[in-house]
């Protein structure tokens, strides 16, 4: 017998996390001296007062957790005689996952005729989004680690993310882009486009002028590397840009069709305080990322 876990950078909420099955680990954020934790410190994500604020000049800051909070987590599971899968997002992209080896590390040792099995989604927001509800959906369907494990070994490089954002201050200040590049970006209306590679990293792939042209971007891309679109949810996410995202929606209904299986969730704030207000993006299954 498992259970599920997934983290708050997927972009999973209570509610849909509930309906899989998922126990949720909140990864937090600071905003001065305050450390946040979604879902815990807030029952819901106001994602627009939260952009809203950064626009106004708020810089929040991320930090991982540490060993005895992942332990935390875990152990009552452990004890129960229940294995644990986790599925979470890019081990690449955080030092957080050096705590999570210490707490196994510590379980381990504890529980030792127990595992906690890892899904490495390669991906933050909604590139981690796609992946944790079709793992939901094999979990539901009775599959056991086993199987999902042999399921992530091919299907996780087959979900592509690609976004921009309006404004590159805050890629700067994540070293994203140079200094020189966001301030020109900003003044020409530069939208660099990213994307997340195989090894689960974040990498600048193009660039288009406005948001118009960004998102014809976004589509043709999943028009050139989609593979059985229909068949699998397509994500979009934004942080406060209605606007854009409401235009993706659009242009890829016109593309694919009415019955395209579009899902919206709002970047979380975690993953948001480092690319800011004004960014769209979309996940959906392809030949490739």
């Amino acid at each position: 017998m498992y259970v599920l876990f997934t983290d708050t950078d997927t972009d999973i909420t209570p509610e849909v996390a509930a309906k899989y099955g998922y126990n949720l680990i909140s990864m937090p954020y600071s905003i001065g001296d305050k450390e946040i934790r979604p879902y815990v410190d807030f029952d819901k994500f106001d994602s627009t007062e939260f952009y809203r604020s950064m626009r106004n000049g708020v810089l929040p800051k991320t930090g991982g957790l540490s060993p005895k909070t992942y332990y935390d987590y875990f152990a009552p599971f452990f004890k129960e005689g229940k294995d644990v899968l986790y599925v979470h997002f890019s081990a690449a992209m955080s030092g957080t996952f050096e705590a999570l080896a210490i707490a196994v590390k510590q379980l381990k040792d504890e529980f030792p005729e127990r595992t906690l099995y890892a899904v490495d989604t390669k991906g933050i927001t909604i590139g981690s989004y796609n992946i944790v509800l079709e793992i939901g959906d094999l979990y539901l369907a009775g599959k056991t680690v086993e199987e999902i494990q042999k399921w992530a070994e091919t299907e996780v490089d087959k979900f592509a993310t690609y976004f921009f954002v309006e404004d590159l201050t805050f890629f700067k200040r994540s070293g994203r882009v140079s200094g020189m590049s966001a301030v020109m970006g900003n003044l020409f209306g530069i939208r660099p486009i990213i994307t997340m590679n195989s090894e689960g990293k974040m990498v600048s792939f193009d660039k288009k002028k406005g948001n118009k042209n960004a998102v014809a971007r976004l589509v043709e891309l999943a028009e050139q590397l989609q593979d059985d679109i229909k068949g699998h949810r397509v994500i979009l996410a934004h942080s406060d840009a209605a606007e854009s995202a409401a235009l993706l929606e659009k242009s890829l209904k016109e593309k694919f069709g009415e019955d395209l299986n579009v899902v919206h969730v709002d970047i979380n704030p975690t993953a948001g305080s480092h690319c800011g207000p004004g960014g769209v993006g979309i996940n959906f299954h392809a030949i490739h990322r």
